[in-house]
């Protein structure tokens, strides 16, 4: 018999102490009290399980959400589209309209 890690002698020799230390008038009361623990103890851990089914269950009952959804394109996209025009066409200028450099300037004068 191994209950919790501890052999049947462990278990004499623990009786035997509990027995000197509280006597055998309380001993009953004890025994008495630790089983209503133990009992409200696996009270509560099974309404915990049974809770947790509960929602495990309504999760899985919702209906999900569609596997693909349609692309949209950002909304930011036209703007990024009117940036580069703007980049563009000022690219172009400067390639059309050249100015003039500080070296240019000096081997005119």
């Amino acid at each position: 018999m191994n209950f919790f890690g501890i052999g049947l002698p462990e278990m004499i020799l623990i009786l035997v102490v509990a027995l000197l230390v509280f006597g055998p008038k309380k001993l009953p009361e004890i025994g008495k009290s630790l089983g209503k623990a133990l009992r409200s103890f696996q009270d509560a851990s099974r309404d915990f399980q049974d809770e947790f089914k509960r929602q495990a269950a309504a999760l899985e009952s919702e209906p999900a959400p569609p596997a693909s959804l349609p692309a949209q394109a950002p909304e930011s996209a036209p703007i990024e589209s009117e940036i580069e025009a703007v980049e563009v066409s000022s690219v172009v200028e400067a390639v059309a309209t050249p100015e003039k450099s500080p070296e240019s300037v000096e081997s005119a004068a």
